[in-house]
């Protein structure tokens, strides 16, 4: 589709790209294995619950660095739009996955950034 067809606010989502949201979880050192494991079965199971996540991936840290500051897991979500996102926060099976993970979480941390293609 050329830019004479598309209005100027989707103009400016495609020169934004899409909405990544990086989440990295450091788990208690009391979490279980099998914890841990209902903890990523659950958190791949929003994508089929919250039609506003457009993709999901995750995985383990293997970084040979030594920078992971006891992160061990992370996940990247990505969204067409802000408004898709902050949608995805307040949803319920979203509230109810923070409640399940919570507590066996020692730290998380978020970033959130629109990616940018060339």
């Amino acid at each position: 589709m050329s830019d004479m067809h598309l209005g100027q606010a989707a103009q400016k989502q495609l020169e934004r790209g899409h909405l990544v949201h990086m989440v990295s979880f450091k788990f208690k050192d009391s979490a279980t294995a099998q914890d841990i494991a209902a903890i990523e079965e659950a958190f791949a199971g929003l994508k089929s619950k919250i039609p506003q996540i457009l993709s999901f991936e995750w995985g383990m840290n293997n970084s040979p660095e030594g920078l992971n500051k006891g992160f061990t897991h992370g996940f990247v979500l990505t969204f067409h739009s802000a408004q898709d996102r902050d949608d995805y926060l307040i949803h319920p099976h979203h509230k109810t996955f923070g409640s399940q993970v919570g507590p066996l979480l020692e730290d998380v941390f978020v970033v959130d950034f629109w990616n940018k293609t060339p």
